[in-house]
């Protein structure tokens, strides 16, 4: 489920989150000047010029069927120019471009939290249905919790599925997730009422292979 285009909440902070949050700030502009990669995929930060490909691929019912209706469908240009700029400048979102051999597939992101929660971030993705079923997602979920927890300082990221979500499900369950419960009724999509299940890796479970293609 995608959770990554709210607004920045404006909350007061106390000097320790500030503090917390400028090192993660400065960890992100870090990471910003090169690519995370892991085999044929690469997360890197969303460009305005990726703007038409973005609503090219959003603009699908079956992706956004599985999204939450923060996701506007139908999905125009205007929406990926909104969306672009609230990536590069949000200071609650850490949200990268997926790309498969060189070709934008889909958007994945970190949610941070704050207050007492503020070292536990939701993750959010997205692939284009031209890229499915070619193992893209599970290797982003990868490389942006392997990110969360090692650069961020993160020490919990969860994610939220539709219960008839079963691709993504087995997407975080290959990326180390480990199921948590199921919220009965928690979720109305399409007229329907769902139930909502979660799912979260913490940095108990991050090992030294972790980034390692399957078969390398």
């Amino acid at each position: 489920m995608l959770i990554l285009c709210r607004p920045a909440e404006k909350t007061g902070r106390s000097l320790f989150e500030q503090m917390n949050r400028f090192h993660i700030f400065n960890a992100l502009e870090e990471m910003m000047m090169n690519e995370m990669n892991m085999g044929s995929v690469t997360l890197r930060r969303p460009d305005p010029a990726d703007n038409h490909i973005i609503a090219e691929l959003a603009n699908n019912r079956r992706v956004w069927d599985n999204l939450t209706d923060i996701m506007p469908h139908p999905y125009g240009v205007a929406d990926a120019n909104t969306f672009i700029n609230m990536a590069i400048t949000s200071e609650i979102n850490w949200i990268f471009a997926i790309e498969y051999r060189g070709s934008l597939a889909g958007i994945i992101g970190l949610h941070g939290q704050t207050g007492v929660f503020r070292l536990t971030a939701e993750i959010g993705y997205w692939i284009g249905e031209p890229f499915w079923n070619r193992g893209i997602a599970t290797r982003a979920v990868r490389l942006l919790t392997h990110y969360g927890i090692k650069e961020l300082g993160l020490l919990r990221i969860y994610a939220n599925v539709y219960d008839f979500n079963k691709a993504s499900q087995r997407v975080l369950e290959k990326a180390g997730y480990r199921f948590e419960c199921i919220s009965k009724k928690a979720i109305i999509k399409n007229g329907v009422v769902l139930d909502d299940y979660r799912y979260s890796f913490i940095d108990d479970y991050l090992t030294d292979d972790y980034l390692i293609p399957e078969g390398s």
